[in-house]
């Protein structure tokens, strides 16, 4: 059965606020908004550290380090979420003393994810007394005790999931281990880190740590590295992850980002005072998340790091070039993927959840592919790429109410040694396969998506907030809209639906739809964008009008602001004779 994108209408919820604008309140509420506190993004709203488990082990580990200037090397990942979260270490615990610290960061095609004992070897090497994951580690069973045989402490700091043995490390703090009292398991690897650095400092400075000599450090100067690893990473935007992001966004907008920050932000097509999440999450996340995919993340994490504007410029443009590179390798991959897809469709083996694999493809860029043949069908989606060794490498994306980890964890358990490891979320994962196994797990897959889905699960249904009546397509809405998040996974971006005569349309850029046009019965002429359309709609089909779901943006050129529709999904207008 193939499952097409429904749109629904987003249900309603109960807040009413007389202080905000009343769409805007009808938006908050159908987000679960129940009063003025859930909104309230003051950083003393934020959760404790206290319930964070592991974390007064981890404390007691770093106050014995800093005390007798212990070396420490952080360990972090290839993506953006890791190269923050191993800068907000690296930072913090210079700030509080420390002088002997250092990092590494796997390479993804040589040493795979994670604290590998290759890396634990690879970091023996600069003689560490303590080994600090980010974003990583909780899989790692071999790699810390590669580590203990080594001599070396371990601290484990990450956000994925648990398997059924934990690392035998001196230290896990982790808010998804299990009976966790922690209020939130949402923290992103960056969020995880800066927890503890936070904790540290509030334990050092009731012991008389900080002085003349050695001043409290202002942990808040972090927040735009927070926000970007958070949003990078699309883990849910809870009310405790959503003021870490907003205090992260007021830093950058009142020019207060570090320069590597800020060397990236010159790439957004936001300006400084009103940048949002989805200039993070469109602009600076796939730069340094290039980095990680073609060649090697200490270029994303050095430029972070960089207290010189203009080597951070340098450094950022390097990324920027990167990131074309990249692009241009996922355009060809997508069309590849496109073909594979619908030569399935044509042949009948077109399943529930989708398994694509080119023997051509980069192992970086496949996550890329599967997302956006994930957007395309509707349906879950792994990429495949040749690691070698007769291995491949996958990276899987989900849609709305399917937990892909589970998904992969329920395989494993019905069809033990199919997949050689996994890891990862609810909304993508990793996983590694034989090659020779590709079909069976793909038949595995496609049956473990199917038990399951269910109608009720959100399974290929895109949620509108409505239709936006004439006097809401405006400048002065469009950015009430963008000021009033931060909007995110679980915490969506309001989406609008509606029909529309085309009155232009042509290609620009790389594969992207500009379109003028009218409301319909409306007067009102306004212009759209569809990012990697793709041909979304036929031309032709497009002369009776489209619907489109789409947010509501602000777009300036040469100095004019005027409103714009992001197209999110484009549709051949409903046959209003039917």
């Amino acid at each position: 059965m193939n499952r097409s994108i429904e749109i629904r209408p987003r249900p309603p919820g109960s807040f009413l606020s007389t202080a905000i604008h009343p769409r805007l309140s009808q938006i908050y509420a159908a987000r679960h908004v129940k009063s003025d506190e859930d909104i309230d993004y003051r950083l003393e709203n934020l959760l404790s550290p206290e319930d964070l488990p592991g974390i007064a082990d981890a404390l007691d580990i770093l106050e014995d380090c800093l005390e007798r200037d212990a070396r420490i090397v952080f360990v972090g990942d290839f993506d953006a979420d890791g190269a923050t979260s191993t800068v907000v270490g690296l930072n913090a615990l210079a700030a509080m003393g420390a002088s002997e610290v250092d990092y590494l960061v796997p390479n993804r095609f040589e040493h795979g994810y994670g604290l590998s004992a290759e890396i634990v070897r690879n970091a023996s090497k600069k003689r560490p007394d303590l080994l600090i994951t980010v974003d990583n580690g909780i899989a790692n069973v071999e790699g810390v005790e590669v580590a203990k045989d080594h001599g070396m402490s371990v601290i484990i700091t990450d956000h994925h999931l648990p398997g059924d043995r934990l690392p035998r490390a001196d230290a896990i703090v982790n808010p998804n281990l299990n009976g966790s009292p922690f209020g939130s398991n949402a923290l992103a690897g960056v969020g995880v880190i800066f927890y503890l650095m936070v904790a540290l400092r509030s334990r050092l400075r009731d012991r008389g740590w900080f002085g003349e000599d050695r001043p409290q450090p202002n942990l808040g100067e972090l927040l735009d590295l927070v926000a970007i690893g958070t949003v990078a990473d699309l883990v849910p935007l809870d009310r405790n992850n959503r003021i870490l992001v907003a205090k992260g966004l007021d830093r950058i907008n009142s020019g207060r980002s570090r320069p590597g920050v800020s060397a990236l932000l010159c790439f957004c097509s936001g300006r400084i005072g009103e940048i949002s999440t989805s200039d993070l999450g469109f602009a600076v996340a796939p730069r340094l998340n290039a980095a990680g995919r073609l060649k090697d993340m200490s270029l994303g994490i050095e430029c972070l790091l960089s207290d010189d504007s203009m080597r951070a410029s340098d450094m950022a443009g390097e990324l920027d070039r990167l990131n074309k590179e990249r692009r241009e390798i996922e355009s060809k991959m997508k069309k590849q993927a496109i073909e594979l897809v619908d030569a399935m469709h044509l042949s009948g083996v077109a399943g529930y959840g989708l398994c694509l694999y080119d023997e051509r493809w980069h192992q970086g860029i496949v996550g890329l592919v599967a997302s956006r043949i994930k957007d395309r069908t509707g349906k879950p989606v792994i990429a495949f790429a040749d690691a070698g060794d007769d291995e491949l490498k996958g990276s899987a994306r989900s849609v709305t109410g399917l937990h892909i980890r589970d998904i992969l964890s329920d395989i494993c358990t019905h069809h033990p040694g199919l997949i050689v490891r996994f890891g990862g979320h609810a909304a993508a994962a990793g996983l590694s396969l034989r090659k020779n196994d590709l079909k069976r797990f793909s038949d595995a897959f496609s049956q473990t998506v199917e038990s399951h889905s269910s109608d009720e699960g959100g399974y290929g249904i895109v949620y509108s907030d409505g239709s936006l009546g004439d006097e809401e397509l405006t400048l002065d809405f469009a950015g009430l809209l963008r000021c009033s998040g931060p909007w995110g996974q679980h915490f969506p971006e309001p989406m609008f639906d509606d029909e529309f005569n085309v009155l232009d349309s042509k290609t620009v850029g790389n594969g992207h739809l500009k379109l003028r046009v009218r409301k319909k019965g409306s007067a009102t002429v306004i212009d759209a964008i569809a990012f990697n359309h793709d041909g979304m709609v036929d031309s032709k089909k497009m002369e009776n009008g489209v619907r489109m779901v789409y947010t509501l943006d602000i777009n300036e050129y040469r100095g004019v602001r005027k409103p714009q529709l992001i197209v999110r999904h484009l549709l051949p207008a409903q046959d209003e004779s039917k």
